[in-house]
C-alpha cells in the first residue's frame, strides 16, 4: 500500500544528493572542492525571470558561479560556486517518468556540476554512465 509513503523532505533530498555526490568518481569530486550543493523547493523569482522560465517547474537544477575554465588566479574574492537542486520540479518530473528518484537526482547533479567544469553534454553523459556502472 502507498498510504505510508511520502515525498522526501528538503533535508532528505539534500542528504540524498550528498550521498550520490560521494559515489561519483574521486577525480570528479576533487575538482568540485568548494562547490556547495543545496536543495530548495523552487528557484527564486529572480532566477526564473533571468532564465525566462514559464513556470517554477521548468528548472530542475542550476549552477551558480564561475566555472573552472573562466577562473583565474588573479580573480578577486567571490562567492563559492553552488549547485541548486529544486525538489518540487524534480518530484514532478519523477511522477511523470519511469525513472528512479535517485537516478533523476544523480542526472541533475552531474549536469549542473558539469557546468562548473565547462563540460559538454557528451562529457556529462560519460561521467553519469561511469557513476551508474560504479553504483552497480
Amino acid at each position: 500500500m502507498w498510504t505510508e509513503l511520502k515525498a522526501p523532505s528538503l533535508a532528505e533530498m539534500e542528504a540524498t544528493a550528498h550521498d550520490i555526490f560521494e559515489r561519483l568518481p574521486a577525480e570528479f569530486r576533487k575538482l568540485c572542492e568548494g562547490v556547495i550543493i543545496r536543495v530548495d523547493d523552487f528557484p527564486t523569482e529572480e532566477v526564473l525571470d533571468e532564465l525566462e522560465c514559464e513556470s517554477e517547474f521548468d528548472l530542475l537544477g542550476l549552477f551558480q558561479g564561475v566555472g573552472l575554465p573562466q577562473q583565474s588566479v588573479s580573480d578577486v574574492a567571490r562567492l563559492p560556486n553552488m549547485v541548486w537542486l529544486y525538489r518540487r520540479p524534480i518530484l514532478d518530473y519523477w511522477a511523470e517518468h519511469d525513472e528512479s528518484l535517485g537516478h533523476i537526482v544523480r542526472h541533475v547533479l552531474i549536469h549542473e556540476i558539469g557546468h562548473h567544469f565547462g563540460l559538454s553534454d557528451d562529457d556529462m553523459e560519460a561521467i553519469e554512465a561511469q557513476a551508474e556502472q560504479d553504483a552497480d
